[in-house]
This record gives C-alpha cells, structure tokens and sequence, in this order.
C-alpha cells in the first residue's frame, strides 16, 4: 500500500488556485498605503520613520464589503489596536516572558472579538505581528509614544483610502446587497417547478439573511438617508414576495410565466440612486388568482422606489442585537469561537515562550507564521497553510536575493514596496502560497532597510528557520487541541439549537406573544447565536482528521431546514396578525420540539410525531417535519 499518496493528494489541495477575481481596486489601495508613509519618509530623510508609520497601513487590509458605516468604526478601532500593540509591545519588550504571555493575550483577544462579531479577514494576524516586530527593533521603552503616534498616522492614512469611496456613492454596498436579493429572487421563482427548487431555495433565504445583515451594519442611528430607507424596504418587500411563492408554489407546482421572472430581474436595473426610471412590466397573458397577486407585489416592488419620503419612515423599523448580547453569546464554554480563541491564544504563547527563550535571528517571525498558520479554522485548513506558508517563503527568499543583490536605494524601495504589497493583495484570494512569495521579499526588504545590515544570508536563513519552527508549532498545537473537538461538540450544539428554535416558536404563538415589542423577544437573539454556532462546529467538523464525513453529511439536510426555519420566524415576528395557537396545539409543538432536542442529545434516530396546524404559516409547519424527517435514520459521530 502506498502511503505517500495521501500526503501528495493534500499538498496538490493546498497548492490548487482558485479562479477568484483580481481585487484591483483594494490591491493598489493597499500598495499605497504601505508605500505612502515611507515616501514621506524619504522626503524627510528619515526611511526607518517611514517604515514604522507604513505599520499602520496594515489596517487597510481589513476592508471588506461591509457598508461605509461599519467600514469607519471597524477600521478606527483597527488603528486604534495596532497602534496600542506597537506601544506595549516597545514598553514589554525588555520582558520576555511577559511579552511572550501578552502574544498569546492579543492573540485570543483578537481572535474572539472577530469571531463573535463575524468580521472577515486576517483577524488577529497583524495585531500580533505588529506587536511581535517590536522586538526586532532597538529596545528603548521611551520611544514608545513616538511609535504609536508613527503608526496612527500610517493608521489613519489608510483610513482615509478606505473611506474615499463614500463621497462617491455613500450606500454602494447595501445597494449592492439588495441588487443580490432579487437577483436570487428571479432566480427562486425560474426554478419553480424545476429540480432545482430546493437549492434556489436555500440560496435566496442565505442572500436574504446575508443582506440583512448588511443592511442593518450600514444603519446610523441618527443619520438615516432616503436611498437607505428604500433599500430597506426593497429587501423587506423582497422577502414578503418569497413567502408568498413558498406559501404557494412548491417544487410540483407548473412553471412561472416568464414575465414575472423577468420584471423581478427589471427591478435590479431600477435600485439605483443615479437613475429615475420605472420598469416596465409586461403582464403575463394567462392569470390565476396566486399569479395575479404575485404579478401585483412585483410592481409594488419597482413603486417602493417612488413613493414618498414621509411615507418611508413611517414605515422602517431597525433593531440590531445589543453588544453585550452578541458578546454574551459568544462567551461561553461550549462557544467554538470562545474555544477556537483560548486555542489561540495559549498556542502562540507557547510559539513565542519558544521564540524568545533561544537565540533565534528574528525572533518575532516563529509566533507570526504560528499566527498565520492557526488562521486556518480546521486542523486540515491548517496544515494547507503551513504547506503554502513554507513553500510561498522558499520562492520568496529566492526573489528577495534577486531584489536585494541589486542593494535598491531611495524611491526604488519605496516602488518595490508598493509593488509587493499590491501583488500580495491581488494572488492572496487565489492562493496563500503566491501571496507568501511576495510578502517574504516585502519583509525582507524592510528589514534590509530599516536596519541597515547587508547580510542576505541572515535574514534568509532566519527566516526560512523561523517559518518552519512557527508552522510546526501551529500545526501541532492545533492537532493536539482540535481534532476532534468540533465533532464531539456537534450533537449538543444540535440539541442547544433545536431548543432555542422552540423557545422562539413558543414566544410567537403563545398568549404571552400578545404586546410584545418586535425587539423584545430574547428567544430570536439566542435562536440566531446558537445557530451561527452549529454551523461554526459543524464546518470545522468537516475537516477535522479521522471523522466521518459520511455521517456528518447525512446531518445536512437537519441544518438547512433549522436554517430554513430561522428564516421564516424571523419573518413571523414582523407580522402583527400571528396567530394564537391552542394550548393543546402548542403542547403538542413544543413536544416535538423537545423529542428531536433529546434524541439528538442522546445520539438517537429522532421518532417521528404528528405536528398541529399552524393556521396561515403553513411553511414553518413543513420545515419543522422536514426537519424531524431529516433526523428520522441519522447518526451522530462517535
């Protein structure tokens, strides 16, 4: 039996190239935001104070397409912690061990707010590593102010590079999202009757949470502008003509008239600010009464956009989950992201305990590979990155002798920066590997510079000896703590979910629904953290070592209904005329609720029973069969 054919088929997986677009726009954004301080620099003829402020350009990298009011918060409290990691970086580094322990204390800090938040990105990445490059510079404690100041500066330029795009078209990513939804929503109604159904289906419901989402990041308290207000009300439209379809066509039903199909997709052309244009509907030749009403709620779609402003707000409502609710949630000793933090943290402190205790060239370079290693969210993931991570270094040092034989002096450093840095932006989202080829040089160059010591063969050599001891480490400290802990975790996270969802019925159709405030329901709050939970566990169980995908992908068909129910009880919530189920119904709900929560506890194929009526929402009443059927003959992993 040959058994170098697994290892060369998860190398081949590492090193496949996604088919990804070029992010130009961000790629050369961040090139100048790296490159930028240390042209000033130049020009005041200081480099080395040029390069500590382009530190603070690493908080470019955190833009995504989030709304621009999210983006401002999001990239002033990254300026905000890089900075604060430089200074007690500089003020620890005399201490060692101190400093060692504070690696891992950022490091979980930083893994656990993202994670809670569910912000996308390098999460705690860079905070390590601008803590962890103060100690390779001069340990002086006094120039720590002058630092965090150089990189608030660096910080605050990327900031505004950031933000630019908000003076041109302030709600382009709201817009966007909406533009998605009915995208999808065409889509959903062309699949009617077709073998596609189910997956149309799912895709609209996840674009629909994913807009919401989106929508209520961009929401300013006391700023609300006309075009946001529309969107709103487009998305909250669009969902409404989605429970209308799923009320009444199904996956038998006959197909749609092509018209209605065609109006939904004429709607995106229209949500546009810059344009004052009505679509022009064309009404199908043969109509029922349930196409005659779809037909009806499309063009009502197209007139949210002229209606008038007053009438707008009198009709949008925002609630967005406390803080404390969302890091409350995520606080907890079952939480992965609690968890996947504590891991974190203790890994790359012990990743540094290793770095500083020899005497390693470099130090910093073993705790930040460690970091950018563990950023996979599975044991699998991880050890693709330390293979893209160790051979994108090997090519880079290669490069690096080649940029750094010429000795590049003046400007010509500064465009080299520029240029790496806009290189590793645009192959990062195609391959780890290719971005590591430029980053290597990139640090290196800077070092080179910064440090004034011509001596390739130390960087190169420390470099290459500090990637392999960080990845060994991140490997083995993820191994050792998460490989199977995901899948352990998996049938209590179900059960924790499937009680939440009964809570959350129960508080929608008991007596005690009657007067309750379309915010004031807890039940939904913890029903969504519970959920987003599952499905964190449920990922990283899929690649974890030695489990059994078999099993865990007969489970599912049990998340996407729970995602699928999610979804129509939040749009229940919204409705004021609920209906009041009898206490014996109610009863009989709850207990089908609890039968599937025990059964998936205790590892037990789920016993099916009868579900009451739920009069006018039919469709939660099918997704909570489909989701007892889906548990009907599963088994968890044991």
């Amino acid at each position: 039996m040959d058994h170098t054919a697994p290892i060369f088929k998860i190398v081949k997986q590492a090193l496949i190239i996604k088919k990804n677009p070029f992010p130009w726009t961000k790629a050369i954004c961040a090139g100048f935001c790296a490159a930028i301080p240390a042209f000033i620099g130049l020009l005041t003829g200081n480099l080395a104070y040029g390069m500590q402020a382009g530190i603070g350009g690493f908080t470019f990298l955190y833009v995504f397409n989030e709304p621009y009011a999210e983006r401002a918060k999001k990239l002033f409290w990254v300026m905000i912690g890089l900075s604060l990691s430089v200074g007690i970086g500089t003020i620890l580094a005399p201490y060692t061990l101190l400093s060692a322990l504070m690696v891992g204390v950022i490091g979980a800090l930083g893994t656990f707010i993202f994670g809670a938040l569910q912000i996308p990105g390098p999460a705690a990445v860079f905070f390590v590593l601008c803590f962890s490059m103060t100690a390779g510079m001069p340990i002086d404690p006094t120039l720590a102010p002058l630092r965090v100041g150089l990189v608030l500066m660096g910080g605050l330029l990327s900031w505004v590079i950031g933000m630019v795009g908000w003076l041109f078209n302030p709600h382009a990513p709201e817009t966007r999202a909406v533009k998605k939804v009915y995208l999808e929503l065409a889509c959903f109604l062309d699949s009617i009757g077709t073998k596609n159904y189910n997956q149309a289906r799912h895709r609209s419901v996840m674009q629909m949470k994913n807009t919401d989402d989106i929508l209520l990041a961009g929401y300013i308290s006391w700023r609300s502008t006309d075009l946001y207000n529309r969107l709103i009300l487009l998305n909250h439209h669009a969902n409404d003509i989605f429970l209308y379809v799923i009320e009444r066509f199904t996956e038998q039903s006959r197909k749609l008239p092509p018209e209605l199909v065609a109006a939904v997709r004429g709607i995106v052309n229209s949500i546009d600010d810059k344009k004052d244009m009505q679509i022009h509907i064309r009404q199908p030749v043969e109509m029922d009464e349930d196409i005659d009403q779809l037909f009806r709620k499309i063009f009502d779609a197209d007139a949210i956009l002229n209606e008038p402003v007053s009438k707008i707000n009198q009709e949008i409502k925002i609630f967005k989950r406390p803080l404390r609710t969302v890091f409350g949630g995520a606080f907890d000793k079952n939480s992965v992201v609690f968890l996947s933090a504590v891991r974190y943290g203790a890994i790359l402190a012990i990743a540094a305990i290793v770095a500083y205790s020899f005497d390693f060239y470099r130090s910093y370079w073993i705790p930040l590979s460690c970091a950018a290693v563990m950023l996979g969210s599975t044991i699998v993931s991880t050890f693709y990155r330390a293979i893209q991570r160790t051979l994108g270094t090997i090519i880079g040092i290669l490069a690096a002798s080649i940029i750094l034989s010429a000795k590049p002096q003046g400007i010509f450093i500064v465009l080299i920066i520029f240029s790496l840095t806009t290189l590793t932006e645009l192959y990062i989202v195609r391959n780890y590997a290719l971005a590591a080829m430029f980053i290597t040089p990139n640090a290196l160059l800077i070092a080179e510079s910064s440090t004034h010591v011509h001596k390739l063969s130390i960087f190169a050599a420390a470099r290459m000896t500090d990637v392999l001891i960080g990845c060994f480490i991140g490997l083995i400290g993820t191994y050792l703590t998460g490989r199977r802990s995901a899948s352990s975790r998996l049938p209590h996270a179900m059960a924790k979910t499937i009680r939440s969802q009964m809570q959350y019925v129960q508080a929608l159709f008991s007596e005690q629904s009657k007067g309750f405030s379309f915010e004031k329901i807890p039940a939904q709050s913890k029903m969504h953290t519970n959920l987003d939970n599952l499905k964190i566990i449920y990922t990283t169980a899929l690649g974890e070592i030695s489990n059994n995908k078999n099993a865990l992908g007969e489970l599912w068909p049990a998340i996407f209904s729970m995602e699928q129910l999610r979804f129509y009880l939040d749009a229940c919530l919204k409705m004021k005329d609920r209906p009041i189920l009898p206490d014996e119904s109610l009863a009989q709900v709850l207990f089908v609720f609890e039968s599937m929560a025990s059964a998936v506890e205790n590892k037990r194929s789920v016993v099916k029973k009868k579900i009451p009526e739920i009069t006018g929402f039919s469709k939660i009443q099918k997704e909570i069969a489909d989701l007892q059927n889906a548990l009907g003959e599963k088994h968890f992993n044991k």
